[in-house]
């Protein structure tokens, strides 16, 4: 077991010493990769000033999980020498501009132990003020419970990305490092390297235990990201049980045989973290790097490290006790030295030559490059034409006939990447049921015929990787990316579509086909009845489901004009009559509104039929025999909900109650809109696609039927 192993340094620390030394030289810690050459010593000085930060840090999070009553102490006291190092010496940033396009990236995938984060923030002089961090999950505060991405409900500067859900925050850090690798390709130049920076992401057991890690480390060493560090806060313990309860694996053999190269070392020996991730950040060898550090959870308060009691706020009642035995002064609470004060000072000051270095080659460049420059600074800033304006760039598409929108949508998606120059897309293995691929963009990746400037990435069959990497890569701030999956497997990547919600990502959107129970011989399994109302009820997420080709365009404009959120876009596999009875321009103005009058009624307004998608098509025949009947088509809800009453009361009018809706899928969200719904409330079966639609209802003869009842 690590307890006796750790003894000595929890004497040590107990009595206000040094506890680095005793542990450096225990062979379990040494460094797995042969390769790896240590250098010197950490500078004396420099090593003392990093452990006494460490030290500090542990007192700042046990105070505010103190005061907070609520919070997870056993990372941030555990992990603290490998804060210490990223930020006090081996992570290049700018506290005093977060957003410097070259930064290294850090992702806390453990969020949990948010209070590591924000402590180090402070720390490295990031504009978070030790109020805020007395504030601790406190409504309105710059410290939430778990790390939040800057959004219209938070915005603390150096949170990268919003984690919480485990796993989640390393696959992440593959989007992140996936996307530092395109703008390396795109954007720099043999006279001027604009980027090249690491992405660094701390992890724990749960993570590793979790599905989604495992997805996006083996797409990692396939596409041979080697700017991206992870470090596994090894500590031995789960939130249940201590670790080997529920895990017995040799997690850096597994490393390897995805093709990581991997590290084996003490995380509180300040010695061997900081010299292991310099050499991690040395090694372009197309390897990640997964660096296992060894820790002791909660460590330095002696009724709770090493056990699971420290994961959570156990350990507040010995707080007081605990920072005077780490040389904290008694009394003192979210204290900090002077003399840390001055060396983040020192770190600023080196880190803010390096910022001003770059700014150097940057102009360079951009005086050798201005197209280029102008590409990068519409891409940062996510300069795109507004969504009316969009709408009439791309030509009208004039079929005749039926047409499947995943047709519709590979056309348009097209015209999309022509007026988007920083758009990819990707697919889990479907690009050719799905139809996104970007025709003369190049592939993804390392390898074959890829190269990293592709605007097409092949995740494989990963879909819940694929979901999780795409946040990252709209984390990065560089890109905009879609993904496609057939929609009844959006399931694998849910979580991630809730937290790019949440989130309020605009620069990710998804392209989900086969959308119905439409898809036909596949049988139940592949035809999803439930799947767009669970997107729909995802708060932030506009899902748009377009009755036809126009209404494709009108869906994808918002899904990379959009700043605020994601969107879904929902597509069929089979063909849809196309409403010609209406302009083009007619179609995509209205769908972008979310629903408009796809048929008016002829004389005396009796009724409304609402229809989205594949539906629209029955409801536009059905209402060729009712004068009376007015046809809505309702692509997207939440955007017709946000437009004005006066546009809602012209669409669906008030007085009018006789109302029918109708999709080819579950009812409930519908009874808001109309008293009568023709949905399908059960799982389809296997047969040919038009077979299974009438059986189950989704035909204008059988809409005609019901309100007919309705009389």
């Amino acid at each position: 077991m690590k307890f006796s192993m750790y003894a000595l340094a929890a004497t040590a620390l107990a009595a206000g010493t040094s506890a680095f030394s005793p542990v450096a030289s225990a062979p379990r810690f040494a460094v797995r990769q042969s390769a790896l050459q240590m250098s010197t010593a950490v500078e004396t000085d420099k090593k003392a000033a990093l452990s006494t930060a460490a030290n500090e840090a542990r007192g700042l999070a046990m105070d505010s999980i103190a005061a907070a009553h609520s919070g997870h102490m056993g990372l941030p006291l555990g992990a603290a020498e490998i804060g210490a190092v990223l930020y006090g010496s081996q992570m290049s940033y700018n506290s005093k501009d977060p957003q410097w396009i070259n930064r290294d990236r850090f992702i806390l995938s453990a969020g949990h132990g948010s209070m590591f984060l924000y402590s180090w923030l402070h720390l490295a002089g990031f504009d978070l003020p030790l109020d805020e961090v007395k504030n601790f999950r406190q409504h309105h505060s710059m410290t939430p419970g778990h790390p939040e991405f800057p959004n219209s409900e938070h915005n603390t500067p150096g949170i990268e990305c919003t984690t919480g859900p485990l796993g989640a925050g390393v696959a992440n850090a593959v989007g992140f490092a996936a996307s530092e690798k395109m703008a390396e390709a795109v954007y720099n130049t043999e006279d001027h390297k604009i980027f090249d920076h690491h992405v660094f992401a701390l992890a724990g057991d749960g993570c590793f235990q979790e599905g989604v890690s495992a997805e996006a480390a083996a797409f990692a060493a396939h596409e041979k990201l080697d700017n991206l560090i992870v470090l596994y806060d090894a500590n031995e313990v789960t939130l249940d049980k201590m670790a080997e309860y529920t895990q017995s694996e040799d997690i850096l053999k597994r490393y390897e045989a995805y093709g990581w190269e991997v590290y084996d070392i003490d995380g509180h020996d300040l010695d061997s973290v900081e010299e292991t991730i310099a050499a991690a950040k040395a090694s372009d060898n197309g390897k990640p790097k997964f660096i296992k550090c060894n820790t002791i959870i909660g460590k330095g308060m002696e009724e709770t490290e090493g056990t699971n009691a420290a994961h959570g706020e156990a350990g507040v009642p010995y707080v007081d006790k605990a920072k005077v035995n780490i040389g904290i002064p008694e009394g003192e609470k979210w204290y900090v030295s002077e003399g840390t004060r001055d060396f983040f000072g020192d770190v600023m000051a080196k880190n803010s030559a390096a910022y001003d270095e770059w700014q150097a080659t940057y102009k360079a460049w951009s005086e050798a490059n201005p197209e280029l420059a102008k590409q990068l600074e519409d891409a940062v800033a996510d300069n795109v034409m507004a969504p009316e304006d969009m709408i009439k760039e791309i030509p009208e598409m004039n079929v005749e006939g039926g047409e499947a929108t995943r047709v519709s949508g590979y056309k348009v998606i097209q015209e999309i990447s022509k007026l988007v120059p920083h758009y990819v897309s990707g697919s889990a293995d479907l690009h050719g049921s799905t139809r996104n691929y970007i025709d003369n963009g190049g592939n993804y990746g390392a390898g074959f015929d890829k190269t990293y400037a592709g605007k097409n990435l092949y995740f494989g069959i990963r879909e819940h990787a694929m979901g999780t990497i795409m946040n990252g890569f709209a984390y990065h701030g560089l890109f905009k990316i879609s993904g496609s999956t057939f929609l009844v497997f959006v399931d694998y990547f849910r979580p991630t579509v809730r937290i790019a919600s949440l989130a309020e990502l605009g620069r990710v959107s998804w392209i989900l086909t086969h959308d119905s129970i439409g898809v036909g011989e596949d049988g139940p399994t592949h035809q999803p009845v439930e799947t767009v109302s669970g997107l729909r009820v995802i708060p932030n997420n506009d899902v748009y489901r377009p009755a036809d080709v126009e209404e494709t365009v009108a869906a994808f404009v918002p899904s990379v004009t959009r700043k605020d959120g994601p969107t879904s876009l929902i597509f069929s596999r089979q063909n849809l009559e196309q409403n010609n009875a209406l302009s083009a321009a007619e179609r995509r103005e209205g769908a972008l509104k979310g629903a408009y009058v796809a048929k008016k009624e002829e004389g005396d307004l009796d009724m409304i039929i609402i229809a989205t998608g594949s539906e629209v098509q029955h409801a536009l025949k059905a209402a060729e025999s009712l004068p009376g009947a007015r046809v809505v088509s309702m692509p997207c809800m939440s955007v017709y909900e946000r437009q004005s009453d006066d546009y809602k009361e012209s669409v669906l009018p008030s007085s009018c109650t006789k109302r029918i809706a109708m999709e080819a899928g579950v009812s409930g969200l519908w009874y808001k809109y109309a008293s009568k719904v023709v949905g399908v409330d059960r799982f389809g079966f296997s047969a040919p696609g038009d077979i299974v639609m009438k059986e189950l209802g989704m035909s204008a003869d059988n809409l005609l039927s019901e309100i007919e009842s309705m009389n």
